[in-house]
C-alpha cells in the first residue's frame, strides 16, 4: 500500500469509526510526508506527520528522536502492534493506523481510539529476496557489499546456496530497487537503510523461526550466571543476543542467553550441560552464514543489533543503539 494510500484510509476509517474529520497536506521533496489536520471539540490539531507500512521496534528510537525535533508529530501506519503503541503513549507521541486506530495528547486534548481490527499488509508477492535463502544470502551482501560484485557462482559457494536461488535473488533486489547497475556489469546495494529495516523485521518472522536448534536451562544455575567463563568452540559456536552485546558493550546484563552454532542438538546438550526447556533462558540457533570470523567469541554486530532491536525491551534497544552507532552506521 502506498504512502498517499495509508493515510487517507485511516482518515476514511477515523470518520467511519467516531466521525472526526482529518486533512492531509502532502509535502513534497521536504523532510516530512506532510500535515495532519483534525477537528477535535472544535480545536483544531495540526501534526507534522510521518507514514510507514508497519512500526517496528528497531524504528523506535528514530521515531522518539524525530517527534522531539518536530513536534507536534504524528507517525501514520497501516499496522502497528499493540506493545509498540504503549511505547509511542509512553512518549506521548501520537499515532494513527490505517484502521483509524488513533492516539493523540495534544493542548491538554486526549484522543485514544483502540479496538478496531488490523488492516492486512501487502507481502512483495512472488520475489525471492526475502524468502528465506535470500535472506541468508541478503546478510552476506549487508556484512560485505563487495561481494555482490562477484560472480553468480562464486556468490552460490560463499553463501552456500544453489547457484540457481542468486539470480532470483539478485533480481528480486532490483525489481525492488535495493540494488542498483552503477557501471556495466558494477553493482551496488541502494536504500542501504531502508533495506535493512525491511531485513531485520523478515529475518524476525521468517528466518529466524527456522533456525530455532531448541531453548534450554543450565543444569546448574550458576553456568548461567558466570556464563563469561564458559568455554564455547569459537570455531562452531557464538554468542548471540544479550550476551553478545554485552561483551561489545559491557551495558547489558544478559536475561536471556542466546548461540548461534553448527553444532548439533545433542552436542550443545552434552558439551554445555543444557536441559531442554520450554521456559528456558538459553536460546540455540543454527548457525546461517558462511564465512570465516576468526576467534570472534560472538556473532557479527549487525546480528547482536538485529536480535536485540526485534525485542520489546527498552534497555536491548538502547544497547542496540550503541552498537549502530559505533559499529553499524558508517556502513550504511
Amino acid at each position: 500500500m502506498r504512502k498517499q494510500e495509508i493515510v487517507h484510509i485511516a482518515l476514511e476509517n477515523l470518520h467511519k469509526n467516531v466521525g472526526l474529520d482529518g486533512k492531509w497536506i502532502d509535502f513534497e521533496n521536504q523532510e516530512l510526508d506532510g500535515q495532519l489536520e483534525i477537528l477535535i471539540e472544535n480545536q483544531l490539531i495540526v501534526l507534522n506527520a510521518e507514514i510507514k507500512q508497519e512500526l517496528r521496534n528497531h524504528q523506535l528510537p528514530q521515531i522518539i528522536s524525530r517527534a522531539k525535533q518536530l513536534n507536534p508529530f504524528i507517525i501514520i501506519a497501516q499496522r502497528i502492534f499493540p506493545k509498540i503503541k504503549d511505547e509511542l503513549r509512553g512518549n506521548k507521541i501520537a499515532y494513527l493506523e490505517a484502521n483509524g486506530n488513533t492516539y493523540i495528547n495534544n493542548k491538554n486534548l486526549i484522543l485514544w481510539i483502540d479496538g478496531q481490527k488490523a488492516l492486512e499488509t501487502e507481502r512483495e508477492k512472488g520475489n525471492r529476496a526475502f524468502t528465506k535463502t535470500g535472506l541468508k544470502v541478503l546478510f552476506h551482501f549487508l556484512l560485505d557489499q563487495h561481494l555482490i560484485q562477484q560472480g553468480q557462482r562464486d556468490i552460490a559457494n560463499i553463501t552456500n546456496v544453489g547457484l540457481g536461488n542468486v539470480n532470483y535473488i539478485l533480481t528480486g533486489l532490483k525489481e525492488l530497487n535495493f540494488l542498483i547497475e552503477v557501471r556495466k556489469q558494477e553493482f551496488r546495494l541502494n536504500n542501504k537503510k531502508e533495506l535493512l529495516e525491511k531485513w531485520m523485521v523478515a529475518y524476525e518472522e521468517r528466518l529466524k523461526p527456522a533456525l530455532l536448534v531448541g531453548t534450554f536451562r543450565f543444569l546448574r544455575e550458576t553456568d548461567f550466571q558466570n556464563w563469561k567463563n564458559l568455554e564455547i568452540d569459537r570455531n562452531t559456536t557464538k554468542w548471540g543476543g544479550e550476551p553478545a552485546a554485552d561483551l561489545y558493550t559491557n551495558y547489558l546484563h544478559p536475561q536471556i542467553l542466546t548461540l548461534y552454532t553448527t553444532e548439533t542438538r545433542n552436542e550443545i546438550i552434552n558439551k554445555y550441560r543444557l536441559i531442554p526447556s520450554e521456559n528456558g533462558n538459553v536460546k540455540v540457533y543454527k548457525r546461517f552464514w558462511h564465512f570465516d570470523d576468526g576467534d570472534s567469541r560472538t556473532v557479527p554486530p549487525l546480528l547482536i543489533y538485529t536480535d536485540l532491536m526485534n525485542t520489546n525491551d527498552r534497555r536491548c534497544i538502547e544497547t542496540a543503539q550503541k552498537i549502530y552507532d559505533e559499529f553499524l552506521q558508517n556502513k550504511l
